[in-house]
């Protein structure tokens, strides 16, 4: 599961799914997706979504790029899919958040700690 997190966390903004991911791990398709929920209390695709939204914060916060090239190099294929899943796990959308962090003149480390999102 370890070897599959890590995958994950590595290639986040390339195309992953299930079958690859169990490979990885060396167990079937449907051992890895219980097993790797209830390691990390979350499943596979929720995890992966976390993770690309966590970079996409990141890069928000410290790039003047825009949010749509964000969201295609973070790996999401649309806008819209960014957008409503950066608003479900984070609370605002992605403008929204990009605003008030730059209003919020706070070191990173404290930002980070403070915005991490909470699935």
């Amino acid at each position: 599961m370890l070897r599959a997190r890590d995958a994950m966390d590595r290639a986040y903004a390339q195309p992953l799914d299930v079958p690859a991911l169990a490979r990885i791990a060396h167990v079937s398709e449907s051992h890895f997706t219980r097993t790797f929920r209830a390691t990390f209390g979350e499943t596979p695709h929720r995890y992966l979504q976390r993770r690309r939204v966590e970079r996409a914060m990141f890069l928000l916060r410290e790039t003047g790029r825009s949010v749509t090239d964000i969201c295609f190099e973070v790996g999401f294929g649309s806008t819209g899919t960014f957008s409503r899943t950066f608003r479900d796990i984070v609370g605002r959308s992605p403008r929204e958040y990009r605003k008030e962090a730059e209003a919020a003149n706070v070191p990173t480390c404290f930002t980070m700690a403070w915005t991490r999102p909470h699935a």
